[in-house]
């Protein structure tokens, strides 16, 4: 016998409790209540069959508004009814005024959070949709990037129409509120770590301001980290230990399909080895982590937002940022790797070019890992070697691009990058 699951529950008799879970199975999912079954798994079967399908179908006909869809199917040899429940388009669907959802195998009600986005999907609309309760904003920065990238010379009414940020009658949409240069909604915090959780180095947290500038200086500061100048053979080259088109898609889509309506923020953990992006929300209720994983996005939860995001590059593609983040990865031993949760979505993208270091360029390497900024005679103390060997190990991995000199003369000192 199948186990309960978030879209199967047994009952073993027919009681109105079982019209909470309808109204779950309504409003998320769909799923299937059998009468018959003891929560063990075992069938004991309903007495009378038929009288029992007619109070099934009453209590679902009196008790759920609106009316979903469903099917009744008796089995007469066992006595075993099967109530199968669709997810319905005119959310909420509620049992005495409320809506309930599935945890699993438990049927709970939802929150005022959950509650306003029912409504949203049964009115056919998306958060970044609707009309943002603040009016008055500006868009200097969303004007310099659409005049550098679609030659767009001034963010005029017309030309924020034509993005759908805003309304024939002039109302500005969640939408334009995320592109403003102020606003009000969570941003991204980024964290950067030493060898530990606990080593914190740098952190910024980009709350407030435009989601395009969010982007944009998180992308510099990757950069800056995960982007080493190498000189080999007296020539100066650029060299990503963690591909900067994976970087910039697992940002962008961390904006474009968040929840805009959860107070949580976009953060942006960068680790020596790894870089971690983390995304407030689940997945959609139509798609699968299957899905999800193979790229299989038909619509992204924030369309306006991703349509701008597609007309000023940050985005190549609707629904292929998942595809072309493992593209990057083609060839390399580590692999991106994606953690779907019921309430964030996390994407790991390890360090794919490592730098290799002889021994003396590990002891100085790990000598800086206790400080941001050392001088070289700390150095020497720290790593035991020589003042000689400790400059020129310096030298060499600033070529590699491991450290960083700052200031001259007798206030040089070091960092590791």
């Amino acid at each position: 016998m199948e186990r309960e699951s978030r879209n199967l529950e047994y009952k073993e008799s027919v009681t109105r409790s079982f019209l909470k879970t309808v109204s779950a199975y309504a409003n998320h999912g769909g799923g299937r209540i059998l009468f018959g079954i003891s929560d063990e798994g075992d069938v004991v079967g309903i007495s009378d069959v038929n009288q029992a399908c007619l109070d099934v179908e009453n209590m679902v006909n009196d008790s759920i508004e609106p009316l979903p869809t469903y099917s009744i199917e008796p089995d007469m040899t066992t006595g075993v009814i099967t109530l199968s429940v669709e997810e319905g388009p005119s959310k909420p669907y509620c049992f005495k005024r409320v809506a309930y959802r599935r945890s699993d195998t438990a049927t709970l009600p939802v929150d005022r959070l959950e509650m306003q986005r029912l409504i949203l999907a049964g009115s056919n609309l998306d958060f970044d949709e609707i009309a943002s309760p603040e009016q008055s904003f500006t868009f200097s920065y969303l004007g310099k990037k659409a005049s550098s990238v679609l030659g767009i010379e001034k963010m005029s009414d017309d030309s924020l129409k034509s993005f759908g940020l805003m309304s024939h009658d002039g109302v500005y949409s969640n939408a334009a509120a995320l592109l403003a240069d102020v606003n009000s909604f969570p941003g991204v915090d980024v964290v950067r770590f030493g060898d530990t959780i606990n080593d914190i180095h740098e952190r910024h947290d980009m709350s407030g301001v435009s989601v395009l500038r969010q982007v944009d200086e998180t992308l510099e500061m990757l950069d800056r980290f995960y982007s080493l100048d190498r000189i080999e053979h007296g020539k100066r080259g650029r060299v990503e230990t963690i591909p900067a088109d994976a970087l910039r898609e697992a940002l962008a889509n961390a904006v474009v399909h968040r929840q805009w309506d959860d107070r949580a923020r976009i953060t942006v953990a960068m680790h020596p080895d790894r870089v971690v992006v983390t995304s407030p929300g689940g997945l959609p209720e139509t798609l699968s982590v299957d899905s999800y994983l193979n790229g299989m996005i038909s619509r992204p939860r924030n369309p306006l937002l991703a349509y701008v995001f597609l007309r000023l590059g940050y985005i190549e593609q609707l629904g292929t940022g998942i595809a072309r983040i493992k593209s990057c990865y083609e060839g390399k031993p580590a692999k991106p790797q994606f953690d779907v949760r019921e309430d964030a979505i996390s994407v790991t993208l390890p360090v794919a070019e490592m730098v290799r270091l002889t021994m003396e360029e590990q002891q100085v390497a790990d000598a800086l890992g206790t400080a941001l900024v050392l001088p070289r005679a700390q150095i020497e103390q720290l790593s035991g070697l020589s003042k000689g060997v400790v400059l020129r190990t310096l030298q060499s991995l600033e070529a590699k691009g491991v450290v960083q000199r700052t200031g001259s003369g007798r206030s040089t000192k070091y960092r590791k990058r």
